[in-house]
């Protein structure tokens, strides 16, 4: 294998659901099947950044809270040792465009159908939707995994 050979990418997003669990589990596969690597970005944003009334936050504090949120997000798909070639990105802002800008030049970008604000009759939530319409690569949309226990 030369140096210069590109591993493909494969970016999903994360951000606590049941439908982001199955779709970063679902990266993975598809990751190890082709020889790529994945990118998983966990999008995070302060209430005062978005013009929310609240109290007033510390940012650095929002930081670490997202930080530990995301390992515990990955350490709750991936209990035991993590994936190799998966790479965690966390990213302030807005999560479609977090994913959109993402996206370019991967192979594919994998997301969950309803994420944690999704309505229980929507077909797609507003993130897969608006990532299906304006990703630079294909998208893969993932349905949360059925509880084998039900």
């Amino acid at each position: 294998m030369q140096s210069s050979e590109l591993v493909p990418r494969v970016v999903v997003g994360v951000d606590g659901s049941p439908a982001s669990h199955a779709a970063l589990r679902w990266a993975v596969h598809h990751a190890r099947m082709v020889g790529g690597a994945v990118e998983a970005i966990y999008v995070w944003d302060t209430p005062s950044a978005r013009g929310w009334s609240g109290p007033a936050v510390d940012p650095d504090f929002d930081l670490e809270q997202a930080r530990e949120r995301f390992a515990q997000e990955v350490r709750a798909v991936f209990p035991g040792e993590q994936p190799p070639r998966l790479q965690e990105h966390l990213v302030q802002g807005d999560p479609s465009e977090a994913l959109v800008q993402a996206s370019e030049g991967a192979e594919l970008l994998v997301v969950g159908r309803r994420g944690i604000g999704g309505f229980a009759r929507a077909m797609l939530g507003s993130v897969s939707q608006r990532c299906a319409q304006h990703a630079a690569c294909p998208v893969v949309v993932v349905h949360q995994e059925k509880d084998s226990a039900l």
